[in-house]
């Protein structure tokens, strides 16, 4: 754990620590939320901001935010026009964020903010990424945890990353490493991937995980699916993007197989049984829909590729402030 000695004071005269919580509609959840990572912090003897990301809230979130800003100068409040998404306001409280070591927290209470400490340890012991595991998850088990185990075994497999639980918020970073990692769309789930691209250090540890005792999850079923889609951009990126000939021309080669035993077959049996196989509608229709897959997807890792060119290009970020509170960049 770092202390605060004589020695390493012009090193930690920057906080020490920056805690990201993204807030979207958690009015009853605010006030208990900053409450609980207060007295988690008392005895950790580091300095510390808290990074308030209001995510465009249409409850009275935003207003006790406010309050709590302007009591405590260690929370930074960042205000958005309107709701971009969670990884939109990670990518937000990375940018304000001033800290050695960052964490990531839902702002649910259903991560627990006594872990601070364990994840901290796991860092000063060599570590570049710290993930949480919520092995013990208190979430229903058909819409959220069965979706999660199949996707997260998906993604270790396809990705190379052996982490038990990529879902969960709480995770800490160095801020060296997480400040290389560009952020779009929803691939907040895929920033240690990310980090692992460019040679992070990576471990996991079991973490508390509590219900949600107020207001409404985010998260459906619909996820899993968008899950699906993120992972193949996430490979594609990660090993074909300065590449792309060998994804766009292997797949043009394999086509060209197909096509050459679908012809041969044709002709064979034209030959053989005299029988007009072009004539049959089901083979038609199912080289049509194979072709459209394939086009459709290659067109999506295109726009994938675009919108990040946009965006780097123009050092647009993919959000727009409304306001700030205790934020001096």
């Amino acid at each position: 754990m770092a202390k605060e000695t004589n020695s390493s004071s012009k090193k930690y005269r920057k906080p020490y620590l920056s805690i990201i919580l993204p807030v979207y509609n958690e009015e009853e959840n605010i006030f208990l939320q900053y409450e609980s990572i207060i007295n988690a912090m008392k005895p950790l003897k580091c300095t510390y901001e808290m990074i308030f990301v209001d995510d465009g809230s249409t409850d009275s979130s935003t207003e006790k935010l406010r309050e709590i800003a302007g009591k405590d100068k260690r929370v930074k409040l960042v205000i958005f026009r309107k709701n971009f998404g969670q990884t939109s306001a990670m990518a937000a409280g990375i940018e304000y964020s001033k800290g050695e070591i960052i964490i990531f927290m839902d702002s649910d209470l259903q991560n627990d903010p006594e872990d601070i400490g364990r994840l901290i340890e796991k860092i000063d012991q060599g570590y570049d990424v710290v993930s949480g595991w919520r092995k013990h998850r208190k979430d229903k088990m058909l819409s959220r945890r069965l979706p999660s185990i199949i996707a997260n075994r998906i993604i270790s497999k396809v990705t190379g990353v052996k982490l038990h639980d990529l879902g969960c918020s709480l995770k800490a970073y160095k801020g060296e490493i997480l400040r290389e990692v560009n952020l779009y769309g929803e691939m907040h789930r895929f920033i240690p991937v990310h980090t692992s691209w460019i040679g992070a250090k990576i471990t996991e540890i079991p973490v508390n995980h509590y219900p949600r005792k107020f207001g409404q999850s985010k998260y459906g079923i619909i996820r899993t699916f968008k899950v699906i889609l993120d992972l193949i951009t996430v490979k594609f990126m990660g090993s074909y993007s300065t590449k792309p000939i060998y994804i766009f021309g292997g797949t043009g080669l394999f086509l060209l197989v197909l096509g050459f035993f679908s012809i041969s077959e044709v002709i064979i049996v034209k030959i053989l049984y005299n029988r007009d196989m072009t004539g049959n509608p089901f083979l038609m229709l199912t080289v049509m829909l194979f072709i459209l897959s394939i086009l459709f997807i290659q067109i999506g890792i295109i726009a994938e590729i675009m919108i990040r060119i946009y965006h780097e290009s123009q050092e647009m970020p993919p959000y727009r402030i409304k306001e700030t509170i205790n934020v001096k960049k």
